[in-house]
């Protein structure tokens, strides 16, 4: 920017100003008679005299090309003021497309003595040779010298002033029209409710306002909005927190007493913890939390010793009382089948915990124990009592809503029979000199009902496989278990008349027949399985147990009539005879 136009000063223009050494700047018109747009007339300057001051020569302009924006015929609409003062205005014919005009030519600036720019020769006014020439173009009104003309940009029509470069949108902004009264927008948004309200608009306002500069008014659903998003941020943290401090500091929630109402069956799977146990019986609403049951189990010292299984319990109890019951194996709905236990009592308890008349089961073993999976080498024989007699193995049975005595039975045979094909009986009672594998059953359900432990139940196999032998003079190869005649007889009696036991002609009662058994007398466990496959070898030929807990084994007839007859004189003892 030159020195040219200005009137008398006593300073030069501030570099802080927007116009000084503005260089470059293209598509805006500025006020005091700069570099025309293109497209409007051209003006040949004439060197006026200068005052000569002390400043450092200016900048030339740059080259300047017509603003590809604006046609040449909006600036003559527009009136934009044209610098005529001391000007020769040139023609130009309107033409449609907007061409290059010819760009001044710099020349060498005039000094004065002192060694100043004098402000002369700076331009020379371009020569138009547009081949339109003679088009008669709309006079502009002229310029006075800066200081001397009105604010042409204070008026409506006006364009916006210029910015410095750092400030310039260098592609215009669409202007924002002014929406309808009436019209919603959402914290001052635009017609496609996407405007944040905060962008500078092209005229020079803030988004968010009108054109006449007052605020935008925000609606009140936009604060209903707010009100609403806050509320929940604050009420759900707010929650958030209770439950945190609730959960971790305050007890936890728990029934009173015993329970009442209605009974719920309780499955406890294998390997659970008692927090697994808690949420089970939270689930059912056995107890109000798992923690008030965890909590009580920890305090019992047996409460870690729940076995799984089946529970029938109340709704609603305290968690100590859900503890208490489940530590009592009694409480189970469970059916336990233990080691020597008859087919008899099984059909019985069966009958108990699934709520059915008497005899139920025990008709249903009978009548279908073929349907029951019975392995082919049992239940065979017309002489059998029960054709399931050992074939309910010893374990125990979790009850369930479904469960039935059908689907009890064939569990049951199921591990019996899958226990005598995991031990291999069949060969092993070919080596043992028995017929069949039920023979080895049988054996195992005679030392099981006589013995105490594993060590009893050896030597017991060991007596078994003697007295069968040929060579048995003592008793004629007869075994003579008194568990034999009560099994016959249905009974459990330790005192009984002998020599109506020896008398007693039943297939069962080995005071009367020869060998074995027809059948298993009861149902062996694992123990005395094990105890059959692999005797003790010692000789044994006798046992009595005198005090009712010990054993003891003999070889000789003798040593145990010696041992028979202390065992009589307890027992007349015991009765007070």
């Amino acid at each position: 920017m030159t020195d040219y136009g200005r009137g008398r000063g006593p300073e030069p223009w501030h570099p802080e100003d927007p116009l000084y050494g503005d260089q470059g700047w293209t598509g805006h018109q500025t006020q005091q008679g700069q570099v025309p747009y293109a497209g409007a007339p051209q003006q040949e300057y004439q060197q006026e005299p200068q005052y000569q001051q002390p400043y450092p020569q200016q900048p030339q302009y740059q080259e300047y090309q017509q603003y590809p924006g604006y046609p040449q015929q909006q600036y003559a609409q527009q009136q934009y003021p044209q610098p005529q003062q001391g000007y020769t205005q040139q023609q130009q014919p309107q033409h449609p497309q907007y061409a290059q005009q010819p760009q001044p030519q710099p020349q060498q600036p005039v000094y004065d003595s002192q060694g100043w720019d004098t402000g002369q020769g700076q331009y020379t006014a371009a020569v138009q040779t547009d081949p339109y020439a003679g088009a008669d173009y709309a006079q502009q009104p002229s310029a006075g010298y800066p200081g001397e003309t009105p604010d042409l940009y204070g008026t409506d029509e006006a364009f916006p002033p210029p910015r410095p470069p750092g400030r310039r949108h260098l592609e215009p902004e669409p202007v924002e029209e002014e929406e309808p009264e009436g019209d919603l927008r959402v914290g001052g948004a635009g017609r496609d409710g996407d405007d944040d309200g905060d962008d500078d608009e092209p005229d020079g306002r803030r988004g968010g306002r009108t054109k006449g500069g007052k605020p935008k008014k925000r609606s009140g659903m936009a604060c209903l909005i707010a009100a609403v998003v806050i509320l929940g941020v604050v009420g759900g943290g707010g929650y958030y927190g209770y439950s945190y401090i609730k959960a971790r500091f305050a007890p936890a929630e728990d029934f009173a007493g015993e329970g009442a109402g209605e009974v719920v069956d309780v499955e406890i799977p294998k390997g659970a913890g008692l927090g697994q146990m808690g949420r089970i019986l939270k689930e059912a609403g056995v107890v109000a939390s798992a923690q008030a049951f965890v909590d009580a189990a920890n305090a019992n010292p047996k409460g870690k010793s729940i076995q799984p299984g089946v529970y029938p319990m109340n709704k609603k109890m305290s968690g100590a009382a859900a503890v208490a019951l489940m530590i009592d194996p009694t409480k189970l709905n469970v059916i336990t089948v233990t080691e020597g236990m008859r087919n008899s009592k099984v059909y019985e308890a069966i009958d108990k915990k699934l709520g059915k008349p008497a005899g139920t089961t025990k008709e249903i073993a009978l009548r279908d124990s073929k349907n029951l999976g019975l392995p082919a080498w049992a239940g065979n024989n017309p002489k059998l009592m029960d054709p399931l007699e050992g074939f309910l193995f010893p374990t125990r049975y979790d009850l369930s809503k479904d469960s039935t005595p059908e689907s009890l039975l064939k569990q049951m045979v199921k591990n019996a029979s899958d226990k005598y094909a995991e031990l291999g009986i069949e060969a092993k009672s070919k080596e043992l000199g028995l017929e069949n594998p039920l023979q080895v059953v049988t054996v195992a359900s005679l030392v099981n009902a006589e013995g105490k432990n594993h060590d009893d139940f050896r030597k017991m196999s060991e007596v078994v496989y003697n007295r069968m032998k040929k060579t048995n003079d003592v008793t004629n190869q007869k075994i003579e278990f008194d568990s034999t005649y009560n099994y016959a007889k249905n009974q459990s009696e330790i005192n009984f008349n002998l020599k109506e036991a020896q008398a007693f002609n039943n297939p069962y009662n080995t005071h009367f027949i020869k060998g074995l058994p027809v059948g298993p007398i009861g149902n062996p466990g694992m123990d005395a399985l094990t105890a059959t496959l692999n005797p003790d070898h010692g000789g044994w030929m006798f046992f009595v147990s005198v005090d009712g807990n010990t054993t003891t084994f003999t070889k000789t007839y003798d040593e145990h009539l010696k041992l028979v007859a202390e065992f009589q004189e307890r027992q007349k003892q015991k009765n007070g005879g």
